[in-house]
């Protein structure tokens, strides 16, 4: 049995979640964002990105990358980001993880870690 199409008003739901988030993106996704926007990495990267039934943090498109900024609630909801990674690399993305400490502490360490990521 085929699991049903997601309904337009299910999709522009997302569409204009994924606008409002844009619109005020939290202080970690706002540091990555100033490191990686403006293909600063070689690469288009978009953020708050519908994709299925998800809004990722970050995309880039070309290499098929989803980058999500963890923050301290994901501790907590494991078994949930496993299903929606499993989601996203269904449609073709592999999905990069990455804490919101470490973006605001360590943003050289992420850097590396999503030029890597980029690399592969």
């Amino acid at each position: 049995m085929q699991k049903p199409v997601q309904s337009f008003t299910r999709r522009r739901e997302l569409e204009e979640r994924a606008r409002l988030m844009r619109a005020a993106p939290t202080w970690p996704e706002q540091v990555l964002f100033g490191a990686i926007r403006g293909k600063r990495l070689g690469v288009c990267v978009k953020r708050q990105v519908v994709l299925g039934r998800y809004i990722a943090d970050f995309v880039v498109p070309s290499r098929k990358l989803v980058i999500e900024v963890d923050g301290p609630c994901h501790a907590l909801q494991r078994s949930a980001d496993a299903r929606r990674d499993r989601a996203l690399e269904r449609l073709g993305y592999r999905v990069l993880r990455v804490s919101a400490d470490d973006v605001c502490r360590r943003l050289e360490d992420v850097l590396v870690r999503v030029r890597a990521a980029l690399g592969q």
